[in-house]
């Protein structure tokens, strides 16, 4: 495959992998292993991306040693010798039939190549930096490059890389800027185009802007110049690889054990649900969460612009949106999804994200049989949520009279769950709010529970807890008695005003 390895290891490959090589072009007094890295057969230029057969899986989070090795800025002169390695590699393979082997083999005999490459060049390395550039270039050919160590931390909640030379993390909830970096901004949109080709879309300059997703489900933005000026911008929403329950959420501190099981009751009877919450407040996490609480009988149909709802339910039919073609022809929105939801038979429907139109399809959906179904919107708090529904209901172009919209939404809405992101990087549920009715013109809600700030420790920590508003039989308290659920409502209620008192 890879040519003639020298007489060691020239069995290594069955004779159909092997591919003829011209005659070697070499140095005088050149080695076995100098032969083959100069008589491979013609390969495409460095800047052409490679689709990789899949990216490896990597079970654990790297070691103490590993995390500080990833912050550490490289010199130059790495980066200059890493430079001239990936060259001689690429003149040396045959990525076409590289892309043929399975990943490990592909790695190992990557490896392989690039000790000879070393040995033969006579780069003056320790053994730490020669197994450090070893893994950078397998990343390079195979994976998303430089940002492999940061794709296997599962401390890292967001990885904002801003050019070629400017990458920035988010962990506990504050950003901080590594000393990662690309070798170039035409590296960087390779890797780009590498993320965003592997679920049939495309980012260039007549499409510089695209939303998708990496295989464990983690959310990826690009654009690309010439609306980024300084280099393709790309900014991925990590997936912890353990999916989060309410029972961790409780732990971190997001909500009181007793709120925790009123979000539990709230799911298990089918109220709809609509998450609010600004951006990175855990809207989606939390969603996830509530999930675990329906029905493995039941069939759910999820709705969204870059799939990343990650459901345990055995009957779930995942839909996802299609941006245009190049004609401009070919576009599934948001919309459709939902209004095609309604001829699946669903028994839930699950919205991703709410953001335009779409949002009257879900709360006719909601008002029409679909109890239980949930979706999330942007918004700083429940009266908002509201006022944006009515908003994006507007944008659709329906005429209707403002009171109907009203009546419409107060029919179809259970309950707004209200999520933050405080300024300590912390995040928590801070209202779980009822919507009950209508008074003339005015939507009526009550609060069910509240986060209550009380101050920040000596380390800039807010604290705060989880209160009751007192409501001991809240609106939907008919809907659980028919799930048979009250007497679990009752004392979870009745335990959270003991503890506020």
């Amino acid at each position: 495959m890879f040519g003639k390895r020298g007489s060691d290891d020239g069995n290594r490959f069955t004779p159909e992998f092997r591919q003829p090589a011209p005659a070697p072009v070499a140095p005088p007094a050149a080695s076995s292993a100098d032969t083959a890295v100069l008589a491979r057969p013609a390969a495409p230029p460095p800047s052409a991306p490679v689709a990789p057969p899949a990216r490896r899986a990597i079970e654990a989070p790297p070691s103490a040693p590993d995390l500080k090795r990833v912050q550490r800025e490289k010199s130059e002169t790495y980066y200059d010798t890493k430079s001239q390695v990936f060259s001689a590699l690429i003149d040396t393979i045959d990525l076409s039939q590289l892309s043929k082997l399975d990943p490990e083999s592909a790695r190992e005999e990557i490896r392989d190549i690039v000790n000879d490459i070393i040995a033969i060049k006579n780069f003056a390395m320790t053994i730490a930096e020669q197994e450090e550039l070893l893994e950078d270039i397998c990343n390079d050919v195979l994976g998303y490059g430089p940002l492999e160590p940061l794709l296997a931390r599962d401390d890292i909640a967001d990885i904002m890389v801003n050019g070629s030379k400017n990458v920035y993390i988010e962990v506990n909830g504050k950003v901080e800027q590594t000393g990662i970096r690309f070798r170039d901004n035409q590296q960087l949109l390779n890797i780009c185009q590498r993320i965003v080709s592997q679920v049939g879309r495309r980012v260039d300059e007549s499409s510089p802007i695209c939303d998708a997703r990496l295989p464990d489900g983690s959310r990826v933005n690009v654009i690309a110049p010439p609306l980024s000026i300084d280099g393709a911008t790309l900014t991925i929403r990590k997936f912890k690889k353990d999916k989060l329950t309410l029972d961790q959420l409780v732990k971190f501190g997001a909500i009181s054990p007793q709120g925790a099981e009123v979000l539990k009751i709230i799911s298990r009877v089918r109220c709809n649900i609509v998450i609010s919450g600004g951006t990175g407040s855990g809207k989606t996490t939390l969603l996830n969460c509530l999930t675990n609480y329906i029905d493995r009988e039941e069939r759910v149909i999820t709705c969204e612009d870059s799939a990343e709802l990650q459901l345990q339910q055995p009957h779930v039919v995942r839909l996802e949106t299609r941006p245009p073609n190049l004609e401009g022809e070919g576009e599934v929105t948001m919309r459709d999804l939902v209004k095609n939801c309604l001829r699946m038979r669903p028994e839930r429907i699950i919205v991703g994200e709410v953001r335009g139109p779409e949002v009257f399809d879900l709360l006719q959906a909601m008002n029409t049989g679909h109890d239980g179904s949930m979706g999330t919107i942007h918004s700083n708090s429940p009266r908002e949520c509201l006022n944006r529904i009515e908003s994006m209901i507007a944008m659709g172009g329906y005429s209707l009279p403002q009171k109907t919209v009203r009546e419409i939404v107060v029919g179809s809405i259970d309950v707004i769950i209200q999520a933050a992101r405080l300024r300590d990087g912390s995040r928590r549920i801070t209202h779980i709010t009822e919507v009950i009715g209508m008074e003339g013109d005015v939507v009526i809600t009550q609060d069910i529970v509240l986060y209550n700030i009380k101050g920040e420790d000596a380390n800039g920590r807010l604290l705060g807890e989880h209160v009751s508003t007192g409501i001991g039989r809240p609106h939907f308290w008919d809907r659980a008695r028919y799930y048979g659920e009250e007497q679990r409502l009752a004392t979870a209620l009745e335990a959270m005003e003991k503890r506020t008192d």
